[in-house]
């Protein structure tokens, strides 16, 4: 046994119903570490002893701020909705190409729906930015009052797309990394997610008009009933149709042929 674990045994009350000194509490069953820490310090007893009931005092804090931390966020989890996607996106190609649509949630959507919940439970969150050429590194630090955090980083481009000039085009890419770390932060499903071609990807970007056209087309050549092909989908025009499930429709188009 360690000198530092000899003076906790020696520091720490008897068992309950049995007094070790007189004038102290019956019925006493712990001390905290500090508490070891001031009478050991009292005593005179060794620096390096005292060295080391200070190290397992500050690992002793770290874990149980890291309990708490994770104990909030389960929490805060549990009450988290899903973000409403409250912003559309709509350009054309600078290079002639397919015109861009999508929706997404924007960072005041997403703080708006948890920011109420993170302070309830203790949590709140900065962001930390650092720059490289023709790149942007956002740090997502995510923190609990009791001292234990997380830090989430992501690193893009600066996002050209849109016509945008060479502030704008940092400023997007700061802005659209602030979200995506503050969602992996939080371990929000990324079935939320409608931005994809944001990042580069096709992802839920929704129906150009030659594809709308070309699925118009495809329900009249099948006599498929348009009315019932909507309601079946959940949306209301082909325009909300997303790409990713354009393949998909027109299975479910030909499978109807005839049938309206």
């Amino acid at each position: 046994m360690n000198a530092a674990a000899e003076l906790v045994l020696d520091l720490a009350p008897a068992p309950t119903g049995v007094r070790k000194d007189i004038g102290e509490p019956e019925g006493r069953s712990a001390v905290t570490t500090m508490e070891v820490i001031s009478r050991a310090l009292a005593a005179n007893t060794d620096f390096n002893v005292v060295a080391r009931l200070m190290e397992l005092h500050e690992r002793w804090e770290a874990t149980q701020a890291r309990k708490a931390f994770d104990a909030a966020i389960a929490s805060a989890k549990a009450e988290i909705p899903p973000i409403i996607k409250n912003r559309h996106v709509g350009f054309a190609s600078k290079n002639g190409g397919a015109r861009t649509d999508y929706k997404h949630e924007d960072l005041a959507e997403i703080a708006r729906t948890v920011d109420p919940i993170l302070g309830k439970y203790g949590l709140s969150y900065r962001y930390e930015t650092e720059q490289a050429p023709n790149a942007v590194t956002v740090s997502c630090i995510l923190a609990h009052r009791d001292g234990h955090f997380t830090r989430t980083s992501l690193t893009a481009g600066h996002d050209n797309s849109g016509n945008k000039n060479s502030i704008q085009a940092v400023g997007s890419t700061i802005t659209y990394l602030q979200r995506y770390t503050l969602k992996a932060a939080l371990g929000l499903s990324a079935s939320h997610d409608d931005d994809g071609k944001a990042a580069g990807g096709e992802e839920d970007a929704y129906l150009s008009d030659d594809q709308q056209q070309d699925l118009q087309d495809l329900i009249i050549q099948t006599g498929a009933d348009p009315v019932a092909l909507l309601k079946y989908l959940k949306v209301d025009t082909l325009k909300d149709i997303y790409v990713s499930r354009l393949e998909d429709v027109k299975k479910i188009i030909l499978s109807k042929r005839g049938r309206a």
